[in-house]
């Protein structure tokens, strides 16, 4: 499988419907696969990201900040956090994306992580 493919599969499944609380969701497992292609496509994995971070379901938005965006700045801080501000600038659903990510790796980095949380307080307010 590639990144592709991952996405298509992942796909094929959003939005859908949150999984009971004692099963496992596909449409999460879908989401971790994609995400298995950050270190390769992180590009293909941002607009997978971009594209879903925006939608109107909490489960699939906290789905996506988890598996892939907070990921993405672990690994990828300086490629995308300007696009991640701009976008939850513009998008408040993207936003609460945004705001249910956590810093690791490159987001902690210590001019990194002022960043990270002078958007978090921007868009807290």
């Amino acid at each position: 499988m590639n990144v592709h493919e991952a996405i298509r599969r992942a796909e094929a499944l959003l939005p859908g419907e949150p999984a009971a609380e004692d099963e496992q969701d596909p449409r999460w497992q879908a989401i971790i696969a994609v995400g298995e292609y950050i270190g390769t496509e992180p590009r293909a994995v941002w607009e997978f990201t971009r594209t879903w971070g925006g939608h109107p379901q909490e489960d699939l938005r906290a789905a996506i900040a988890t598996c892939l965006l907070e990921h993405l700045l672990e690994y990828h801080f300086a490629a995308y956090f300007t696009e991640v501000e701009r976008l939850s600038a513009s998008d408040p659903l993207f936003a609460d994306t945004f705001l249910t990510c956590r810093p690791f790796g490159q987001s902690q980095e210590p001019g990194n992580a002022a960043r990270f949380e002078r958007l978090r307080k921007r868009l807290q307010r």
